[in-house]
C-alpha cells in the first residue's frame, strides 16, 4: 500500500522546525575515564579569565550571524563543566542574555560530576542562571565506579544528588549498563534504585567500547573481560524500556527517559534537526545562514582553539555547506532516535530536494512492521526500535 500523496506537501523547512540552541564545550577534566572518547583533557592550570574572553568573543561572533533568533536552550558540556568557576558561568550567561532573546521556558543545563568539591559549586551555578543539572553518576556501587575510572564514591554521588535536588527544579543523571560482569538481574535492581532516586530524567547508556580509549586498547588485546554478548545486551535494553515505562519515565529517545514534559529540550533540538551553535574546543554546530545550512567544527586541542580565537577572531576549523542528501541522512539518523519520529511532510520535502527515493524504502519497512506512518509521522515500531541501525541502512543512500 503506497504512502498517501499528502505527505509530500511542501511546508516551511527551516531551523525553526527544531528550534535554536547554544552548546558550550568546557574541555577539562580531573582525569580521563577509560571508556570516554569525548574531547576532554587533564590540565593542572587553567586561566579561566582568558577562557572567559574567548567564549565571549565567540558568542559575539555567532550572535551577529543569528540576530533576531529566540534561544531555547544553553548546554554546558564537556569535559567537566562543573569544574568551571561559577563566576565564569555567570559572565557567559550574562553575555548570552544580552545577545539573544530567550524563550520563556529556556533550559540552561550544566553537566556535573558528583564529587563533594563540585557539588559545593552548585549554589553558585544556580545563582548564575543554570536551571538544570545533568550528573554523571554512571553506576550505583563502588566497585563498578572504580572499574569505570570514576573519582567519586556512591556516597558522594548520593550526597551531591541531594544537593542538586534541593537547588534545581530539574535534575538528570546518567548510568552506564551492560558493564563488565553485570547480570540482567543486577542491572534491574540498580535501575529500580535509580528510578526511586530520579527527579524527572534519566540517561541510560549501554557501555560501548570506542577506539582510542583505554577500554578500547584493552579490548583490542583481549584484556577487557566480562562484557555481555549482543543478545544479552539487547535483553537488558528491552527490559530497561519496560521498567522505565512502568515507572512513568518512558524512553522518548533511544537512551533517554523522562516524565512527560521533562525531556531534554536542548537534545531535542539535535534530534528534531534544528539549528545549534557550537562554541569551544571540538564543538560541532549546524547553522542556517542566508538560507544555507552549514556544518561547523572547532579546533579540538584547547590551546589551538584558544589561540585561534585570540588571533583570528574565531575558533572554527571547518565551515561548509550541508547538501540535500547529507541533510536527509542527518535528519533521519537523528529523528528516528525519537519515539515521536519525524514529520513526514518535512522529510518528504527534503527527500525530494535531495533526489533520493526514500518513499519506497519506507513502504518496504512498513510492510515488514519496522516503521509506521500513522498521524503523518515516520517512527520506529516496537519491533524496529532495537534494530535501528538496520532500519537506517534500508532507508538511507549508501
Amino acid at each position: 500500500m503506497p504512502l498517501p500523496s499528502w505527505w509530500r506537501a511542501v511546508l516551511p523547512e527551516d531551523w525553526e522546525e527544531g528550534g535554536f540552541g547554544l552548546y558550550l564545550h568546557w574541555p577539562f577534566c580531573q582525569s580521563k575515564c577509560p571508556y570516554c572518547d569525548f574531547n576532554s583533557h587533564v590540565s593542572a592550570n587553567i586561566d579561566q579569565d582568558r577562557w572567559a574572553q574567548a567564549y565571549l568573543g565567540e558568542i559575539d561572533r555567532i550572535g551577529a550571524l543569528t540576530a533576531g533568533r529566540v534561544l531555547r536552550s544553553v548546554f554546558f558540556g564537556g569535559g567537566t563543566p562543573s569544574l568551571m568557576e561559577p563566576a565564569l558561568v555567570d559572565v557567559i550567561l550574562r553575555k548570552v542574555r544580552a545577545t539573544w532573546a530567550w524563550a520563556n521556558d529556556i533550559e540552561i543545563t550544566l553537566e556535573a560530576n558528583p564529587t563533594s568539591v563540585e557539588a559545593g559549586r552548585f549554589a553558585g551555578f544556580r545563582a548564575a542562571g543554570v536551571n538544570r543539572v545533568s550528573m554523571g553518576v554512571q553506576a550505583l556501587n563502588d566497585a563498578d565506579l572504580r572499574a569505570l575510572g570514576r573519582r567519586h564514591s556512591l556516597a558522594e554521588a548520593r550526597a551531591a544528588f541531594d544537593v542538586a535536588r534541593g537547588l534545581f527544579d530539574r535534575v538528570s543523571f546518567d548510568l552506564i549498563y551492560a558493564r563488565q560482569d553485570q547480570t540482567p538481574a543486577q542491572w534491574e535492581r540498580e535501575l529500580r534504585e535509580a528510578l526511586a532516586m530520579a527527579v524527572d530524567h534519566l540517561s541510560l547508556y549501554q557501555l560501548t567500547i570506542e577506539e582510542g580509549t583505554a577500554f578500547g586498547d584493552r579490548f583490542a588485546v583481549g584484556k577487557l573481560h566480562g562484557l555481555p554478548d549482543e543478545d544479552r545486551a539487547a535483553d537488558m535494553y528491552l527490559r530497561t524500556q519496560e521498567i522505565t515505562a512502568a515507572a512513568g519515565m518512558p524512553g522518548y529517545e533511544v537512551s533517554n527517559h523522562a516524565k512527560p514534559g521533562q525531556e531534554s529540550r536542548h537534545n531535542l533540538i539535535y534530534w528534531r534537526y534544528g539549528d545549534y551553535a557550537g562554541i569551544g574546543p571540538g564543538a560541532h554546530g549546524r547553522l542556517t545562514v542566508g538560507g544555507q545550512r552549514m556544518a561547523t567544527e572547532a579546533h579540538r586541542a584547547p590551546a589551538a582553539w584558544l589561540e585561534q580565537v585570540e588571533q583570528a577572531g574565531h575558533g572554527e576549523s571547518l565551515r561548509e555547506p550541508v547538501d540535500g542528501q547529507a541533510q536527509l541522512t542527518e535528519m533521519v539518523m537523528m529523528g528516528l532516535r525519537l519515539h515521536e519520529g519525524i514529520d513526514l511532510a518535512r522529510l518528504g520535502r527534503l527527500a525530494d530536494r535531495s533526489g533520493h527515493d526514500i518513499y519506497s524504502n519506507i513502504n518496504g519497512l512498513r510492510d515488514i512492521g519496522m516503521v509506521d506512518t500513522d498521524g503523518g509521522r515516520l517512527r520506529l515500531t516496537e519491533q524496529g526500535r532495537p534494530v535501528l541501525n538496520a532500519v537506517l541502512r534500508r532507508l538511507l543512500p549508501d
